[in-house]
């Protein structure tokens, strides 16, 4: 499970690719889950939760970079 620090450190270009991989990595869990590992079931509550982390961040991000622009 990422940190929510260590996520702010990184660009915003970064943390739209983590999330694109964090997708892929949901995708693959579910056909895992589909076919009976019981293992994706345990991984995919963190990898939703990292998943939601990381698109909070680029909204604060996009909702300050409105707020600053509207503000001059």
């Amino acid at each position: 499970m990422t940190k929510v620090a260590e996520l702010r450190e990184l660009p915003s270009e970064q943390l739209e690719e983590r999330v694109r991989d964090l997708d892929d990595q949901v995708f693959r869990l579910r056909l895992q889950k589909s076919m009976g590992q019981a293992e994706a079931a345990n991984k995919m509550k963190d990898i939703r939760r990292d998943r939601a982390r990381a698109k909070t961040l680029l909204r604060e991000r996009e909702i300050e970079a409105m707020r600053v622009e509207a503000n001059g």
